[in-house]
């Protein structure tokens, strides 16, 4: 039995057809993968999408600092489909080849960018210790400030929201490139 609950747009309750209709009006410009399953729960998704607008588009973070957060974030969680979409934004917007390719690997990744070191070190360190270190705080807050320390956090916490409900209601991968299997748990990785 498939975990992915259909979504029939003919029969949308009120509720569910607003969030709809500012979903897809967004900068998002349609309703796929999670943000079709949070609309079984459109409250949820009125908030949820909100905050993704939010940490996507208008945060503190410049938007390659933001895409480099959320694929490691997608690499944590192993979020296939959260990777298909935004590995190819990342390469876009100037996130070297070399680092999402280590990235995906859950590979240490070392940036000429102090910016991008920042924010690759305090998103690890976050995901895999549950907190960041006083040399990963430190570093982040001299490299981008304390509104985008706050903003990144925001970043990952999203986006481990959006790759939980990719993961529990099976949400296929997106026609983008996919992620490498780890054959050890993720706390194994990122180390060197």
């Amino acid at each position: 039995m498939s975990r992915l609950p259909e979504l029939d747009e003919a029969a949308l309750t009120a509720h569910q057809q607003k969030v709809f209709d500012d979903i897809a009006s967004g900068p998002r410009g349609n309703v796929y993968g999670p943000l079709r399953v949070w609309l079984q729960s459109p409250g949820l998704a009125e908030t949820a999408q909100a905050l993704g607008q939010y940490a996507r588009y208008d945060s503190a973070l410049p938007e390659h600092l933001s895409e480099l957060a959320i694929l490691i974030t997608a690499r944590y969680w192993s979020s296939g489909f959260e990777w298909s979409h935004h590995a190819p934004i990342a390469l876009q917007v100037g996130v070297p080849e070399q680092a999402v390719t280590a990235i995906a690997h859950a590979r240490q990744a070392e940036f000429d960018d102090p910016q991008m070191q920042a924010v690759f070190d305090f998103a690890v360190d976050l995901h895999l210790n549950k907190k960041v270190s006083d040399k990963g705080y430190d570093g982040a807050h001299a490299a981008l400030g304390v509104q985008a320390c706050v903003d990144l956090v925001g970043i990952c916490g999203y986006y481990t929201l959006i790759s939980m409900t990719i993961n529990v209601f099976d949400v296929e991968d997106g026609d983008g490139p996919t992620l490498p299997k780890l054959d050890m748990p993720i706390a194994a990785y990122f180390r060197n």
